[in-house]
């Protein structure tokens, strides 16, 4: 009996934009609760996570914001329509715990990535602290000063 192959690479969406906007903290991987046609999304790569933040309703995490591109049943045309509606996420009670806590701190619930590999599909959810605008401006100057010295080094060898 022939046994099936499985993907090993990890197919994953990520949230650029947290990196920039926020100082995160603490991560975790959780589960989410999503339809034949969402999950069908997630492992095309039409899942955009921009804009995307988590919130806390009945001491449950509840993804806002995240744009899933839905294939239309339509067989006349190829058409996809966005659904932006929220979505519970799955952890333990003592990570919600962890993250309610830090929430009423003042920090904010970003999520960073959505990984599609084997049978589930998972969100990285990461606190998050904002950056004021100066902060901002300090990581555009490091990246490109990082990026000027790669060019100069790559030129000399």
């Amino acid at each position: 009996m022939a046994q099936k192959k499985r993907k090993t690479d990890r197919s994953t969406v990520l949230n650029r934009r947290a990196r920039f906007d926020y100082a995160l903290g603490d991560e975790i991987v959780a589960g989410i609760v999503l339809t034949g046609q969402e999950v069908r999304a997630a492992r095309d790569m039409h899942v955009q996570l921009k804009g995307a933040f988590v919130t806390v309703k009945d001491n449950e995490l509840w993804l806002n914001n995240a744009s899933f591109s839905l294939k239309l049943i339509d067989k006349a045309s190829e058409s996809r329509s966005i659904d932006t509606s929220p979505r519970k996420l799955l952890a333990s009670r003592k990570q919600i715990d962890s993250f309610i806590a830090s929430k009423q701190q003042g920090m904010t619930i970003v999520p960073t990535k959505l990984l599609t590999s084997g049978r589930f599909i998972k969100v990285v959810i990461a606190l998050g602290k904002g950056k004021k605008s100066y902060d901002k401006r300090e990581t555009i100057k490091r990246r490109d000063q990082d990026r000027e010295t790669s060019r100069i080094v790559k030129q000399r060898y």
